[in-house]
């Protein structure tokens, strides 16, 4: 079990690398404007604050990574705890996909560790 929860864990690193790369780079690019719903004023006037929320994702897949290379459940954990947070805040008070893309794969990992 404890090599499927270090697969789990590394595919929500990536999930975070991903929302990094739109939320950084192409958040004003279709790709962006497509994955977001948004339209070129409003993603030209927001992108300073798209790239720091791209930044923290960014942290969550270091966090993540790190718990993987050290083999460190704790440290795996908490990063998967602190996605979930930032997964459901963002359901409520942004938009409710972010639930089942961000929240849901950090609980079904935690879920695997757990297991392990």
């Amino acid at each position: 079990m404890r090599i499927a929860a270090n697969i789990a864990v590394g595919i929500v690193a990536l999930i975070h690398v991903y929302i990094l790369v739109l939320e950084m780079f192409l958040w004003d690019k279709p790709a962006g404007l497509r994955t977001f719903g948004l339209n070129k004023d409003f993603a030209k006037a927001t992108k300073v604050l798209a790239g720091n929320q791209g930044l923290y994702n960014g942290f969550l897949a270091a966090g993540l990574f790190w718990g993987l290379a050290t083999g460190d459940i704790h440290v795996q954990s908490f990063f998967l705890g602190c996605a979930l947070v930032a997964g459901v805040y963002g359901a409520f008070t942004a938009n409710i996909r972010i639930l089942w893309v961000q929240a849901m794969p950090a609980v079904v990992t935690l879920v695997f560790l757990g297991m392990g």
